[in-house]
């Protein structure tokens, strides 16, 4: 390397456009005949598309996808046409997010409510949103440790952040009152303001058996179904067939 190409790369690495220094690569991509404004445009391109990738890859990281699944990846023919496959296509484009709606998913274990709710995640991680998964049983208990730590304000700033958040398993553990409570004002604060995706296999009839402030239980149903949409995909677990079918 000599002195000039060292003096590109330090002043690339200064600057933070790293794939200036790389000029030459693209150099040979392009086509002789071109002049000294086409070669830093394509520069300029590979910049943009170098930090598109790297904010994916940080939002990718931020969000805490317990592993990654596509809608590509989503059987649609095991919902039986409860939910149409045009509908899923709809929500894959995040407009959802877009317009700041939520979607509920009821269905009982195995029809592939946490594969939907991570592959529209997914999506709107890539078109720029910011998004955040967590267990709901895991944030009720985040949210009380941050409160008895003085840091619950600064918790729920960072859920506020978030243009999708993805609240998973809303069903299988009961939350005492103080869960309750922390759990309804995280979702009371993004009413209209951003999106929620909350999946759970209780109807909501039974979510009484789920908060014991039920007092606030209808409050907290109104606020989620304002603006929503609602996938009923109940029917024969997935899991379970798929299993049962690499046995026989």
């Amino acid at each position: 390397m000599n002195a000039v190409e060292e003096q590109i790369k330090l002043y690339a690495k200064h600057l933070k456009i790293p794939t200036f220094a790389e000029y030459e690569e693209i150099l040979r991509q392009t086509d002789p005949a071109n002049g000294f404004s086409d070669l830093l445009l394509e520069l300029m391109k590979a910049e943009s598309a170098s930090r598109q990738e790297n904010q994916n890859r940080r939002r990718l990281r931020k969000a805490g996808f317990p592993y990654l699944k596509t809608m590509d990846e989503f059987d649609t023919k095991q919902l039986n046409g409860a939910v149409s496959s045009v509908f899923l296509q709809e929500l894959g484009t995040c407009k959802f997010v877009q317009e700041r709606q939520n979607i509920v998913m009821i269905g009982n274990p195995g029809r592939g409510k946490t594969h939907l709710a991570i592959a529209l995640g997914l999506n709107a991680c890539t078109q720029g949103f910011n998004v955040l998964f967590k267990n709901a049983a895991t944030l009720s208990t985040e949210l009380c440790e941050a409160r008895d730590n003085y840091q619950l304000g600064r918790l729920e700033r960072v859920l506020a952040k978030a243009d999708l958040l993805i609240l998973d398993e809303l069903s299988y553990l009961s939350f005492n009152r103080h869960q309750s409570e922390l759990l309804f004002k995280v979702i009371s604060d993004r009413s209209e303001k951003s999106s929620t995706i909350v999946t759970t296999n209780l109807l909501f009839s039974k979510w009484t058996e789920l908060f014991e402030n039920t007092t606030m239980v209808a409050a907290l149903i109104d606020r989620l179904t304002f603006r929503s949409h609602i996938l009923d995909m109940n029917g024969e677990s997935y899991r379970l067939k798929a299993t049962m079918q690499k046995k026989s």
